[in-house]
């Protein structure tokens, strides 16, 4: 199978695209600005909201599948930039999918197009009608519709829920609070550790599962379907905390910085993956395992 993967130096892409390439799959990728090497990925430089260099791309590779995992994703930050999240989430999406052709399109959503969802009606299945509350929800929720009606039967959407584990950027919770905690058994840091809220409780999954399910999907999801990549159980940040607390073995004053909280932040979102398990999918490794690896890699062990 020939795959092209945007974003394919991001944290999901490298997984993906490491996955395919050890299946035996042929795999070019695209990626903006740097981009490190993968071994046994053709890799290209283009901006997806640069519609020549897109095309440019699709045109030398030919692909089969084409995996949609470059965009903007860090829901606090597109309060701040809700232009530029439109711009590559939307318009990026866009030139994608019409450069695609006939290829099939699995695009990366996420569970922030569902919005506030009553506890008592989770976990959230693929069929509820969308909701975004978000700058970066609502631009994931109009390339989901681009998307599928550009590409019609073609397209394939996968709405992630919290994906984790090592590689993941520092401006987000989970590697935030490792990297603080590995400053600390440094001494280059005081025993605090500045959180946000963490109440929330959120659908965690390994980012290892995720690239499975990307694979299990590129290769047999069914067109112009959503699936939700989610575990089905909820956790409380806190409790996640707590886990990589145990796991570095480092003790600190836990504080709540203003700062880190965002202007909406869901109490809860869980997702129902009935979908992908009908395909044989299951979130293996787990949580656990996403904490560890969190912890090695700041650690530097």
């Amino acid at each position: 199978m020939r795959v092209l993967i945007t974003g394919a130096g991001g944290f999901v892409g490298r997984h993906v695209a490491r996955l395919l390439v050890a299946e035996g799959d042929r795999v070019a990728g695209t990626y903006w600005a740097e981009c490190l090497e993968i071994p046994g990925v053709e890799l290209h430089e283009a901006d997806v909201r640069d519609r020549a260099s897109v095309e440019r791309v699709v045109r030398g590779v030919r692909p089969e599948v084409v995996i949609h995992l470059a965009g903007l994703s860090h829901v606090g930050q597109s309060w701040d930039r809700p232009g530029c999240y439109f711009a590559v989430n939307v318009l990026g999406t866009e030139n994608v999918v019409r450069a695609a052709g006939g290829a099939r399109v699995l695009l990366a959503s996420s569970a922030d197009v569902y919005g506030a969802v009553p506890e008592d009606e989770q976990p959230i299945a693929e069929d509820r009608p969308l909701a975004p509350g978000t700058p970066y929800g609502l631009t994931k929720a109009a390339a989901e519709r681009l998307a599928v009606a550009l590409a019609g039967a073609a397209a394939v959407v996968v709405r992630s829920f919290n994906l984790i584990g090592p590689g993941q950027a520092r401006d987000f919770a989970l590697p935030s609070f490792a990297a603080q905690l590995a400053a600390i058994r440094r001494g280059e840091a005081e025993p605090v550790l500045s959180v946000g809220n963490l109440s929330a409780r959120r659908d965690f999954v390994h980012v290892e599962a995720a690239a499975r399910a990307y694979v299990l999907l590129a290769r047999r999801g069914e067109p112009g379907t959503a699936y939700n990549l989610a575990s089905g159980r909820a956790l409380a940040i806190e409790e996640v905390l707590e886990a990589l607390l145990r796991a570095s073995g480092v003790e600190a004053r836990v504080e709540r910085d203003p700062a880190r909280f965002r202007p909406v932040d869901l109490p809860l979102l869980c997702g129902d993956p009935g979908r992908l398990r009908a395909l044989g999918w299951e979130p293996e490794p787990g949580v656990e395992e996403a904490i560890e690896g969190l912890w090695r890699e700041a650690a530097g062990t």
